[in-house]
């Protein structure tokens, strides 16, 4: 029988492939287990998903119901809107007739439509038709209270992504709708979180923002290489290989703890080696993960401006602040001081930097190993 990799990349990491984040999920549980709305916000890659899984997947109470929403391709309203209501009602019951009946009695101002393939109980769609001057919006919004009360529990809703909403048509306006619907319900907790950390904390951390104080924030960290180590080993022996603690922190360090890429490149490390791993095993990894996303890291490349790419080139290059100073400006051909913090805002805004206080680094750092590969100055 062959032996599976340990590792995953690509999906959440759940059950024995997820690592470390203890006190992030304890601290998570006790929240949506007592009815207090949360925001995790952090760059992309640092295992939000995969943490709200576990802790949602660990709530073994009868009286609390779990549903998971996925919004990323929600470009609208109207698209949120069939996404937030086929969730609820698909994950609130497993009975085909009671997603009918949910429907058809809590949504009257709309005339819902059901779909089914080959399998109803799993591959099945809800399409609406309303009419828009009607305020169908609000009836949607409050199912999940509404059958919380009819279903006697409590429903934690998990939205990923939720950063979509703010890419919507009069985003703030339908911001304000979804607060003042939800702040009111009794029966249905909230837990939200996405990939893009710059428009997460707009949503949730600007004062004239509707969703300001509407839930715990909690601001994640990198999973340190301390508990990394140790899980890379143990994964390598489980499986009936070993990989030295120095090779499993070379390679956090090359990834810069990022959950995913961890995993990624430690499942490349492991596919490679056979009994023992070698340095050159390491080395290969690194090389065919960066060859594998070269393509795309070229196509971003392509999108930036000459002075973007040399302020990422800069930062590549090991520079983290001070990059008003002369010498900077001139070595970096960054022209100006006053150039330099339009670019920072851009690549803020393109979420391919990360700044914290006067430091700033890297959002993807395979990225950031790539562009320091390439030569551009002599």
């Amino acid at each position: 029988m062959a032996i599976e990799n340990p590792f995953v990349f690509g999906k959440a990491a759940e059950g024995a492939y997820f690592t470390d984040r203890t006190e992030d999920a304890k601290r998570l549980h006790a929240n949506l287990t007592h009815g207090i709305n949360t925001i995790l916000i952090s760059p992309r890659r640092w295992g939000k998903t995969s943490l709200v899984k576990k802790v949602i997947g660990e709530i073994d109470r009868p009286d609390i119901t779990p549903v998971f929403i996925d919004i990323f391709q929600c470009k609208s309203e109207y698209e949120f809107y069939h996404a937030f209501a086929s969730a609820i009602i698909k994950q609130t019951s497993s009975r085909l007739e009671e997603w009918v009946e949910t429907a058809k009695s809590f949504l009257t101002n709309i005339s819902p439509k059901f779909s089914f393939g080959p399998d109803p109980m799993n591959d099945f769609s809800l399409s609406f038709e309303w009419n828009p001057k009607e305020d169908t919006g609000a009836d949607i919004l409050q199912l999940p209270e509404r059958l919380a009360q009819k279903k006697k529990t409590h429903l934690v809703v998990c939205l990923d992504e939720f950063q979509q909403i703010a890419d919507f048509d009069d985003s703030l306006k339908f911001q304000k709708k979804l607060r003042s619907v939800w702040q009111h319900q009794q029966n249905v907790t909230y837990c939200m979180f996405g990939s893009k950390k710059h428009l997460m904390e707009n949503i949730f951390n600007d004062k004239s923002k509707p969703f300001y104080k509407f839930g715990d924030l909690m601001f994640l960290k990198k999973i340190p290489t301390e508990e990394w180590v140790p899980f890379i080993c143990s994964k390598f022996q489980e499986s009936g290989k070993s990989i030295s603690e120095r090779q499993a922190s070379t390679i956090c360090e090359v990834t810069e703890n990022l959950s995913s890429y961890v995993q990624h490149l430690a499942w490349v490390v492991w596919y490679k080696a056979d009994k023992v791993v070698t340095d050159n095993d390491v080395k290969e990894a690194i090389d065919d993960l960066l060859e594998q996303n070269k393509v795309f890291f070229q196509r971003e490349v392509e999108q930036l401006s000459e002075r973007q790419l040399n302020f990422l080139r800069t930062l590549a290059d090991g520079v983290t602040s001070g990059f008003s100073r002369k010498e900077i400006i001139r070595k970096y051909r960054l022209e100006s001081s006053a150039n330099v913090q339009a670019v920072k805002k851009a690549l803020l805004k393109k979420d391919l930097i990360d700044v914290d206080g006067q430091r700033i680094s890297f959002n993807d750092s395979l990225f950031k190993q790539w562009l320091k590969r390439q030569t551009y100055y002599d």
